[in-house]
């Protein structure tokens, strides 16, 4: 056997085929939408996936008012954040933060989903998430994604 033919290719920022997919939330579940939405982002579903480096696609998710939460999550679910002073601690339903803007419960979602570091952040820049179905990404040529 050849040793060549079993050599490993990493990606790198030159080489990675990124490209720009469009994600309809309508009537779908937060969590599930999400992971998905993640795995694409941080390209897992390539072949030539590499974990240090920004590889996936840019998604652009429509419809994001339209998403589903199960259960009794709208009212018993909540977000934890801290304004740093003391007894500072600040709780959020899925409704609160709807009524705020629906965009940013596929965010945050899709956040808690990506690594916690440089790349996470970097990555996360590749998400563009949408209230209707319109979006200015036209100019990209995205490619629609059944999920």
């Amino acid at each position: 056997m050849d040793s060549l033919s079993y050599k490993t290719v990493s990606a790198n920022r030159a080489t990675a085929n990124k490209e720009w997919v469009v994600v309809d939330a309508d009537s779908r579940v937060l969590g599930r939408l999400a992971s998905e939405v993640a795995k694409i982002i941080r390209g897992k579903n390539k072949p030539d996936f590499t974990p240090h480096v920004d590889c996936g696609d840019n998604v652009i998710v429509i419809n994001a008012d339209k998403v589903r939460l199960t259960g009794k999550k709208w009212t018993d679910k909540f977000y934890v954040s801290h304004t740093g002073y003391p007894g500072g601690q600040r709780r959020t339903t899925p409704r609160q933060l709807k009524d705020k803007s629906s965009t940013l419960l596929v965010e945050r979602a899709v956040r808690g989903m990506l690594p916690k570091n440089r790349l996470g952040r970097a990555l996360f820049r590749n998400l563009y998430v949408y209230e209707g179905a319109e979006h200015p990404h036209q100019a990209q040529q995205p490619k629609e994604i059944k999920l």
